[in-house]
């Protein structure tokens, strides 16, 4: 298998080296590590109702119990690019196991604090620990492999990401029957994970494989990632309009039926996963097709916008997470194929920051066009024709370029 990576007998950051195959066993791992972040952004969802009901006498209880759960995201965002910088400098596998046993500390937290202050807190530091958990996780899978094996395991990557979202949903609401904090002992999935990962995961060494010829030191390329970041952060907004808008557009279509919801948020999921399947069989180049599926994107959201029925409005979703499934492991292939060993973490830190800060600020954003165009559908229009628009641009400096 190409890109692989042996263990070495010293540090991280060792002396470079060629390989064996890593196994499914770590792959399985750093698909596991890559849901944990998920796991932070959906699992207590459903009990924020009971959560405000328990703390509904604390002054701003109403601001602070939605930010418990938005709260790891921003995080995450503004530390990811920190988070990369010490991946390159003490190693990837080792700030992985130390991350995910924090992870399963500051997660399991609000067990015990009474303070929602406090659990505030301990949610921002859950955050932290997400930054370098995703970005230790996507480095690692750019350390041990490469070309289209790459391809497939960060197509896999999204994947499993965007099932155990709906997953973690529907366990954040049958434990939350429990109670508010019932869901939160589901974080000390991190003690499980940690020593299989000191176990099972090897150290990279710095050895370029061959298609990935090792390059002289040299300052940082940040001019290299600047375009592909930020067309991420748009593309972490419509990658996330679907999944925190479904439910809301539904209700707007006088649709109140809980199942019909349910299988609506389901359908469009399903899509997302058979787009990330769709990746690795696609022809041409991940960057080559961007245009493409910025495009398919686009009529889904106007399909949404011009819908006025709820058999419309799941055709359009569905339409635009087909493209968002195949968008999300284009865009970040095309940044790893940017960077070497060297940067690769800090690279990582700077996509992972640039998506999640898109997946913060894509609420924002609707809620601004809601206001402004009178509707949320409309909103969503919106957002298509501006994915068109990019689709355009990036095609014409395609051929300007040419």
């Amino acid at each position: 298998m190409p890109g692989s990576v042996s263990v070495p007998a010293s540090a991280d950051n060792a002396a470079p080296a060629a390989v064996e195959n890593p196994g499914r066993s770590r792959a399985a791992l750093l698909m596991a590590g890559s849901c944990l972040p998920v796991l932070g952004a959906v699992l207590i969802a459903p009990v924020l109702p009971k959560m405000q009901d328990h703390f509904a006498s604390v002054p701003g209880a109403k601001t602070l119990v939605p930010v418990v759960l938005t709260v790891p995201a921003l995080a995450l965002a503004l530390l990811a690019p920190f988070a990369g910088v010490v991946v390159d400098r003490l190693g990837r596998k080792r700030l992985l196991v130390v991350a995910t046993v924090l992870y399963a500390v500051f997660g399991t937290a609000p067990l015990w604090l009474e303070s929602l202050g406090a659990i505030v807190a301990s949610r921002v530091l859950v955050g932290i620990v997400e930054a370098a958990i995703m970005t230790c996780c996507t480095t690692l899978i750019g350390d041990y492999y490469s070309g289209r094996v790459r391809e497939r395991y960060l197509a896999l990557q999204t994947m499993c990401a965007s099932a155990s979202a709906t997953a973690f949903f529907v366990i954040g609401g049958a434990v939350g029957s429990a109670g508010w904090r019932a869901p939160f002992w589901i974080y000390a999935v991190g003690l499980l994970l940690a020593p299989a990962m000191a176990a099972a995961l090897p150290r990279p060494r710095a050895t370029p494989s061959a298609d990935e010829p090792a390059a002289p030191a040299r300052p940082f390329p940040v001019r290299r990632l600047a375009g592909i970041c930020a067309l991420t952060v748009f593309g972490a907004m419509v990658f996330y309009t679907v999944p925190v808008e479904m439910s809301y557009l539904l209700d707007d279509l006088g649709v109140e039926s809980s199942g019909l919801i349910g299988l609506a948020t389901a359908l469009a999921s399903a899509a997302t996963v058979a787009g990330s399947i769709a990746f690795t069989r696609l022809p041409g180049t991940p960057e080559g097709r961007l245009p493409a599926l910025f495009a398919v994107c686009a009529a889904g959201f106007l399909v949404i916008g011009l819908s006025g029925s709820p058999a419309l409005l799941i055709a359009g979703a569905v339409l635009n997470c087909l493209g968002t499934g195949v968008l999300l492991p284009s865009l970040l292939t095309a940044a790893m194929s940017r960077l070497e060993y060297a940067d690769r973490g800090r690279g990582t830190g700077l996509w992972t920051a640039a998506f999640f800060f898109g997946e913060f600020v894509c609420p924002l954003v609707l809620i601004g066009l809601d206001s402004a165009l009178g509707g949320l559908a409309t909103a969503v229009g919106a957002l298509g024709v501006a994915s068109a628009l990019v689709a355009a641009g990036m095609l014409s400096a395609r051929r300007l370029r040419r």
